[in-house]
């Protein structure tokens, strides 16, 4: 692991993204901690929180590497990447892998390491956008996770059909799981 938030030796990252996963740890931290969560499960989503961007900076080439990219836009290719280049380095989690993998589109069979990325990614206090909302969607997580969940999902879906932008049918999935009111997560 390097001096750099607990990256691995592998991560490509910058200076700003490592700060950034740095938040994405932290805030994970602290919902576990007000959540109660078990040490082991806390360990968990703060090894998801290290990894989930631990190739975001890394050219294509280093990506190709470790995962074929499939029908992912190369702006995505990172997730799928690093859970691979953690697995091929000794992550065996499979959750841990799954939130990884599928943090920036979501998917619907998520255990808690994963809907907790899915949110404090995109809540992490660094970001400027509707900064005031996502401040106060991230108060709510503690409480209420999964209503916290459906909004960020609403939210980020909104801003791709507001873009005309495709949207992945693992978030569609997502959204029709949860929108069916099914808060299951296979943990």
């Amino acid at each position: 692991m390097s001096a750099k938030v607990g990256l691995p030796d592998w991560a490509v990252v910058t200076a700003e993204r490592a700060e950034h996963i740095a938040r994405v740890a932290t805030l994970m931290d602290a919902w576990a901690r007000t959540r109660g969560v078990g040490d082991a499960e806390a360990a968990r989503w703060h090894r998801a929180a290290i990894l989930h961007d631990a190739l975001r900076d890394a050219p294509a080439e280093v990506l190709g590497r470790y995962t074929p990219k499939g029908d992912w836009p190369a702006t995505l290719w990172h997730g799928p990447a690093a859970a691979a280049a953690a697995r091929k380095h000794g992550e065996q989690d499979a959750g841990v892998l799954d939130a990884v993998r599928y943090h920036s589109i979501g998917w619907a069979d998520w255990d808690d390491a994963g809907r907790m990325l899915f949110l404090a990614d995109y809540l992490e206090p660094g970001r400027t956008h509707l900064r005031k909302e996502r401040a106060l969607l991230a108060a709510r997580v503690s409480a209420e996770p999964e209503a916290v969940l459906r909004d960020v999902l609403r939210l980020r879906l909104s801003w791709l059909l507001e873009r005309s932008r495709p949207i992945r049918k693992e978030t569609w999935e997502l959204w029709n799981r949860l929108a069916a009111g099914d808060s299951s997560s296979s943990d």
